[in-house]
């Protein structure tokens, strides 16, 4: 009943076909066909907010990170023309704000290829702020884990963000292949719909099994489309209100639930594929994770964004990617751990020139509105306009990388000791999910992406059939995961009963 009624959602909600549709990887075979069956599971583990030399720039003899020159190592310049050098961060918690990854700061960050706006940029957005904070970075005593992997299996060091902006528009690439127009984390710009849909949607035309594995409760998840889209949309419309007040607005901005909702997903779809982190957990001890599957970690506490402790969200990704490589799927199983954006994290590789996924431009629909709109509204929620515009100003167009992210391919077949410096964004996700079941690509930037095979051996023996040891992360993982297990309304009613009894017990002994 859940599968035809979530065919049918996506035939509903499907808009016109793509103006150019794509070609698939073997166009004398049927879509769907699987050209790599040796790997079964696709796993991405996507986190939050950092650049590849925020990470592992520090990573030594491994990949291109920060160099030293004849200065010392690199610098971006204060307003005052004083540099502030790269430079270790000498605590794990982060600042709340600071830096910034908005769509107008990563472009001033960018400054035409230079890469030297990282300070600026909070010194023009965030006043008052530390704008020495985007030049910081940790180290392999910071993060053991992940430079671990980094040493162990392929690493990535040309992937790049897919557009010189922030959460929303970068994740909405590595669905679809484009962000619609998307410029922030607002989500009440969401209700949008790409023509050719996402790659949800493709797998599930086709029968090939997915999850998106996240933190969400499923009664908050549901309730909002118990009656269908119409009750998705308008949850979605109260947040609206935020728009003209702001206290609202900054409860709501970048409140992410899970990935596959950055557009609409169908009450079946939340059904038959939304699953919680417990879940995922079991599924790959027993080798049952599906066909692909994005894992989101609790973007509250373990996504790493600032103001995190960034060893919270490491302890959920070795966690994450421990039980998959220790799962009964390892042997015929592909995971990519990567970050969605770099965050306002300094990284000194200027983002190349990208295809633009459509003709859609960038922008905001409050600053798209007219003129005489916005003087109007500018009386009563000025300060709020202001802001809107500071974050979302910039150029129209999504025809240029974002900055560099860590990335690392884990799988059996992986090659040892390999460094790939292919150009890669979050569309080469969706490259190599067409070239695994032969689906055609979604957007112009898809089409032209490449996808990482080139750190996998297909044809050899794998490598790591049996898994590496691992350095363990900063902090376990069972340490911050039974401060955060959900507690059942029936559990807490059973502990105020025992409470009770308890405290009555204790009455009657001393009486």
């Amino acid at each position: 009943m859940w599968e035809r009624l979530e065919r049918r959602e996506i035939r509903r909600r499907g808009g016109p076909a793509p103006a150019e549709p794509g070609v698939r990887p073997r166009p004398d075979l049927p879509e769907g066909s699987d050209l790599m069956p040796d790997i079964r599971h696709i796993v991405v583990l996507m986190m939050e907010n950092h650049s590849y030399d925020n990470y592992l720039g520090m990573l030594e003899g491994r990949g291109e990170g920060l160099r030293s020159g004849p200065d010392g190592l690199p610098s971006n310049p204060r307003q005052d023309g004083t540099p502030v050098r790269a430079h270790h961060l000498s605590a794990t918690s982060q600042t709340k704000g600071d830096p910034v990854q908005s769509w107008n700061a990563a472009h001033i960050q960018w400054d035409g290829g230079r890469n030297d706006g990282f300070v600026r940029s909070v010194e023009q957005l965030v006043p008052g702020a530390d704008p020495a904070l985007p030049m910081g970075y940790w180290t392999e005593e910071d993060l053991p884990f992940y430079h671990g992997l980094a040493r162990t299996f392929p690493l990535a060091d040309r992937w790049f963000s897919s557009c010189l902006g922030p959460t929303f528009p970068n994740r909405r690439f590595m669905i679809a292949g484009t962000a619609h127009g998307l410029i922030d984390d607002l989500p009440w710009d969401t209700l949008d719909l790409p023509p050719a849909g996402t790659i949800f949607d493709m797998l599930t035309r086709q029968g090939i099994s997915w999850a998106n594995y996240h933190n969400v409760r499923p009664a908050t998840v549901l309730f909002k489309r118990l009656f269908g889209q119409h009750a998705l949309r308008a949850a979605r419309g109260v947040a609206k209100i935020g728009r003209w007040f702001p206290s609202v607005a900054q409860r709501v901005q970048g409140n992410k639930q899970f990935t596959a909702d950055l557009y609409p997903l169908g009450l079946a779809g939340c059904v038959r594929h939304l699953r919680r982190t417990e879940q995922f957990f079991a599924d790959a001890d027993a080798g049952t994770l599906p066909s692909f599957s994005v894992v989101d970690p609790d973007f509250d506490v373990f996504s790493e964004e600032n103001p995190q402790d960034i060893l919270r969200g490491e302890s959920f990704a070795a966690e994450a990617i421990s039980r998959v490589m220790h799962g009964k799927g390892w042997p015929h199983t592909l995971l990519i751990w990567v970050y969605d954006e770099g965050g306002g994290y300094y990284d000194h590789v200027p983002p190349p020139a990208a295809v633009p996924p459509d003709d859609v431009p960038a922008h905001n629909p409050l600053l798209s509105s007219p003129a005489w709109f916005r003087a109007a509204l500018r009386p009563f929620i000025g300060s709020y306009l202001k802001k809107v515009e500071d974050q979302d100003a910039g150029p129209a167009s999504y025809d240029r990388y974002g900055f560099r992210v860590p990335a690392v391919i884990v799988s059996p077949f992986a090659r040892p000791d390999f460094v790939t410096s292919t150009v890669y964004d979050h569309t080469s996700i969706l490259k190599l999910v067409q070239q695994k079941w032969n689906l055609p690509s979604l957007t112009r930037r898809d089409a032209a992406a490449e996808s990482p095979l080139d750190a996998l051996d297909l044809d050899g023996e794998p490598a790591f059939l049996k898994p590496p040891d691992l350095p363990g992360p900063a902090l376990e993982w069972g340490r911050w995961s039974a401060a955060r297990a959900p507690v059942s309304r029936f559990a807490r009613v059973k502990a105020r009963a025992r409470a009770r009894s308890a405290s009555w017990s204790s009455k009657r002994k001393s009486g």
